[in-house]
């Protein structure tokens, strides 16, 4: 909502803003889709004609939408480039690999530029990829019509024979035919001499090629040229100089609604709302959670003095009332979800980018990219697997030699997948590379004074030394980093939302990255257990497994408590000791899995009571919140109960362990 007494232009303008980055978000990501099927046409004739249209039209569209509120650089920008793609479209150039290079840096700018306005800092100068689209549509134009460069006085060689004046107007089906200005200039050039060619604009509006030609002509096959868009007019007089033939070509402007390929518009069934309402709208139905808990609570307590047949009216209408409410948390819920492919739709950029700076050869797979999740896990995972697929390019892939040499294909695979499962989605990052090399990773964690388990370490300790603050193999950063290089960044990112990651690797054969997350943390399932006297709340998708324990199988090791796990030993901390409270004796506990393989914990309490469906409510106030906590929740009874973060709370305590002997020794 505008602040009350706000001028009503200034509320409108940035409500139009606000609609502006949302269009042009839209508009980029089918940008960088569309630019990247464009690679296939480079040097042919027959361009992918749907491709170019579409693009034509999302340039086009984010050139109106910025000149209305004033961002002149991306207006200009994108008018450059939707010149060159008109040219494309025209026939007036030809796709090279400049040409489509300078689209993609063209495109990046265009993105730095709404960035800078969305974030009101500077915007970025767009004079150099200006030059460089300006230049690619010069290069472009010379290459189709080679004579503009030569005037009729530089060819004295034509002699006496006859000159001609010819005319090519191209179109869209004449381009879809493969009838270009260089066909033109092909099929003249053989019958004669091109004495002089420059483009001009018609009273239409469209765009023609004139030729002076001096040559014979054959009157049959002439005959045939009006239906490829040729007029022929001899001339009487000498060649005409160049500067007699028609001024070059303006940049035209055309509209959307002029453009035959654009069609009528379909009507739209997409509403955009903004998230903090679906965040309020989530707020409430929490609150209704709550509220429908504490009514089952006072329902418990007066159940005694109904009759039989009261009572069982109201449980019904009880029932009703949370199928009701589940149903309308689930439909509010599915509203927050968005496709995971908002994430993955960037990634064959980064890695076009990454493969040509490097000069690797990477091929990008993208699946699942329908899977949802959660609009706000999306925001905050895009940089960790951005960094992720970076890595895979620069450390995981090997160069075309060196993967000949290995017996592999030259072309290296990157495969980014997502999938559900029930309330979890798993995020993989997977590369045919040369996988992680243990003895040069435990080499660099001695060297940074890191300590490393004796013997080979597993996957997961590798993982655990990778993701070590300030921890890489490599001695200096690079644009695309090192596998160590801001890899405790990511992991920190998916521990703060309640995931846990693990990493599969093998030397010769490649890395896979394994990222679970919820698809949701605004409401979720968590179990609830009693430690200490206190009640405490722990999210089911965090656990990998829970156990019931003896205290008398408990074994100390140097004041860590361990038990015996699937072959292993598996360390323990109490709860109540690691958070001071008071502990009741009792032979037995209930044990919480996190982790897996050397970096796995349990946690013990003194009970499970159950499983409750909890609403999150995040503790964002510095001064009290702690690691290991992740929020509070009602039951119900109107008591907070504190969210526990078993990923954090594992982390911690492998960091730290100090803090698990202590709590070991805690009471003894």
């Amino acid at each position: 909502m505008a602040p009350e007494g706000a001028p009503l232009d200034e509320v409108s303008f940035s409500d139009f803003l606000d609609d502006y980055f949302a269009e042009c978000d839209e508009h980029l990501i089918g940008v960088r889709r569309l630019l990247l099927s464009l690679e296939t046409s480079i040097g042919r004739d027959a361009i992918n004609r749907p491709v170019l249209d579409d693009l034509f039209r999302h340039f086009h569209s984010l050139k109106g939408i910025s000149g209305m509120v004033e961002v002149r650089p991306a207006e200009e920008l994108a008018h450059r480039l939707e010149d060159y793609l008109r040219a494309l479209r025209t026939g007036g150039a030809a796709l090279t690999r400049e040409g489509l290079d300078a689209l993609f840096a063209g495109t990046q700018t265009l993105e730095q530029v709404i960035a800078a306005r969305r974030g009101g800092v500077p915007l970025p100068s767009i004079e150099a990829i200006a030059d460089r689209i300006g230049r690619v549509l010069a290069a472009g134009a010379a290459g189709d019509v080679t004579a503009p460069e030569r005037a009729a006085a530089d060819h004295p060689g034509t002699g006496g024979a006859r000159r001609w004046q010819i005319t090519f107007t191209p179109s869209q089906e004449l381009v879809a035919r493969g009838v270009r200005v260089d066909t033109i200039r092909r099929r003249l050039s053989s019958a004669g001499e091109i004495v002089a060619a420059a483009p001009r604009v018609t009273a239409e509006g469209t765009i023609a090629f004139d030729f002076v030609f001096a040559g014979e002509l054959d009157e049959a096959s002439a005959a045939a040229w009006p239906q490829d868009g040729i007029q022929i007019e001899p001339i009487a007089d000498a060649p005409a100089p160049l500067d007699a033939v028609p001024d070059p070509i303006e940049p035209l402007l055309i509209d959307a609604e002029s453009t035959s390929s654009a069609g009528a518009l379909a009507p739209s069934h997409v509403v955009r709302v903004d998230l903090t309402r679906l965040d309020d709208l989530m707020r409430n139905v929490g609150d209704l959670v709550i509220s429908r808990a504490r009514l089952g609570e006072t329902l418990a307590r007066v159940e005694q003095r109904l009759a039989a047949a009261d009572w069982r009216a109201i449980q019904e209408n009880a029932v009703t009332i949370d199928r009701q409410l589940r149903t309308l948390r689930e439909g509010i819920m599915r509203v927050r979800l968005v496709p995971v492919g908002e994430i993955f739709r960037r990634m064959p950029f980064v890695v076009r980018d990454l493969a040509r700076e490097t000069g690797k050869r990477v091929r990008l797979e993208l699946q699942g990219q329908a899977t949802e999740i959660d609009k706000f896990l999306i925001e905050r995972m895009m940089d960790p697997v951005l960094h992720l697929v970076r890595n895979a390019v620069s450390h995981g892939i090997e160069t075309s030699e060196e993967r000949i040499a290995a017996g592999k294909r030259p072309e290296g695979t990157i495969v980014l997948s997502a999938a559900t499962a029930g309330d979890i989605v798993r995020v993989e990052i997977a590369d045919d590379g040369r996988g992680v090399d243990a003895a040069a990773v435990i080499a660099r964690a001695h060297a940074a004074g890191l300590s490393v388990a004796a013997g080979l370490p597993d996957a997961a300790a590798l993982l655990g030394l990778i993701c070590s603050p300030g921890f890489s193999t490599r001695d200096r950063s690079d644009r695309a980093s090192g596998r160590g290089v801001g890899m405790s960044v990511v992991k920190a990112a998916v521990d703060e939302l309640s995931g846990a990651m693990a990493m599969e690797t093998e030397p010769g054969s490649g890395t896979k990255f394994i990222i679970d997350l919820p698809v949701t943390l605004s409401i979720t399932d968590a179990l609830i257990a009693k430690a200490g006297g206190e009640t405490y709340a722990v999210p089911q998708g965090a656990v990998r497994e829970v156990m019931e324990i003896s205290i008398a199988a408990l074994l100390q090791v140097e004041r860590i408590e361990m038990i015996p796990y699937r072959g292993a030993a598996l360390p323990v901390v109490r709860l109540s000791r690691l958070l001071g409270l008071a502990e009741s004796p009792r032979d037995r506990l209930h044990l919480f899995v996190v982790g897996s393989g050397g970096s796995a914990l349990g946690i013990a309490v003194d009970r499970i009571v159950g499983q409750r469906e909890v609403v999150v409510r995040a503790i964002n106030d510095p001064l009290v919140r702690v690691d290991g906590i992740s929020g509070a929740t009602d039951l119900g009874d109107g008591h907070v109960v504190l969210i526990l973060d078993p990923a954090v709370l594992a982390r911690t305590l492998r960091e730290r362990p100090d803090r698990v002997c202590a709590a070991g020794g805690a009471g003894r």
